[in-house]
């Protein structure tokens, strides 16, 4: 996280967390959601605004996280803004190292050491790694399916809900009634 950033929560610590705002696709582009965008359609159906802004979308990655809940947000200063998810809270880059294996790194462009390869009913690549389960961005498709001719990976089916409860991500945050 960022030093201005823990500065800022430290100074106001009780900012409210705003939800539905900040949208993930499954190529990895973030999107904003005004009320205007969110009252015409669920994400990603309407996705909204995406964020080209090369120095917001670097500052977004930087402080993209993780709360107990399962709930990813972007720690914008003082306050939390969750993420809406379509398909995991990562989505993989994969490109061919110097002895043919594959590094993989996160569209945040942090790296990550794959692990265990799934495919949903929509025929989608998941791979879950040391930071946690992300989807195989479309354009990398042909490296994976190198890897997996390779037998560097053998994926197992299995449905999009059991892999989004199995490791206990939340595709729509919101807030705790009550709270």
């Amino acid at each position: 996280m960022d030093p201005i950033v823990e500065a800022a929560l430290k100074k106001w610590p009780n900012v409210p967390h705003c939800y539905g705002w900040l949208a993930l696709d499954a190529r990895g582009d973030w999107y904003m959601r005004d009320d205007r965008i969110q009252a015409a359609g669920p994400f990603p159906r309407v996705k909204g605004s995406r964020i080209e802004h090369e120095k917001l979308r670097e500052f977004i990655a930087r402080n993209y996280a993780s709360d107990a809940e399962g709930a990813w947000f972007f720690q914008n200063g003082p306050q939390r803004v969750y993420v809406e998810l379509e398909a995991a809270p990562w989505v993989w880059r994969l490109q061919t190292e110097e002895a043919g294996k594959l590094a993989m790194t996160s569209h945040t462009g942090r790296p990550a050491v794959p692990g265990e390869a799934m495919v949903d009913e929509a025929g989608r690549l998941f791979i879950a790694s040391d930071i946690g389960l992300g989807l195989v961005h479309t354009l990398d498709i042909e490296l994976a399916a190198d890897a997996i001719e390779r037998g560097d990976w053998q994926p197992h089916e299995q449905s999009f809900a059991a892999l989004v409860e199995r490791f206990g991500y939340r595709l729509k945050p919101a807030p705790v009634a009550g709270a």
